[in-house]
């Protein structure tokens, strides 16, 4: 019989930073531990990143494996692109995705 999924928070398996290139912006996610990342790149998808941040108009979301640092660099088209934004720079998104919920088995 298998397990049933559970939800957990991002930041209680990862580290995040973030920074801006022009309207994109990158989030590095740093797994906590080698397990940490096997969970993450089975269930944090460039598909799940996109919806999560949809509100903030991303236009796409590509994600780039680092299996030597543990982490994963995504970088969101276009989601800087709204002049009025506060955090114009994306020093913000790191902190915000730790905040996402993530199902795992």
């Amino acid at each position: 019989m298998n397990a049933p999924a559970r939800s957990i928070q991002l930041g209680e398996i990862a580290y995040a930073r973030s920074g801006d290139k022009g309207t994109n912006a990158n989030v590095g996610v740093i797994a906590r531990t080698p397990s940490d990342y096997e969970l993450l790149r089975q269930y944090l998808t460039a598909d799940k990143v996109a919806e999560y941040f949809l509100p903030l108009s991303v236009v796409a979301v590509q994600r780039y494996e680092l299996p030597n640092l543990g982490a994963f660099n995504f970088v969101l088209k276009g989601v800087l692109a709204d002049r009025l934004r506060n955090d114009a720079q994306g020093k913000a998104l790191g902190q915000a995705i730790l905040e996402m919920q993530i199902e795992v088995v």
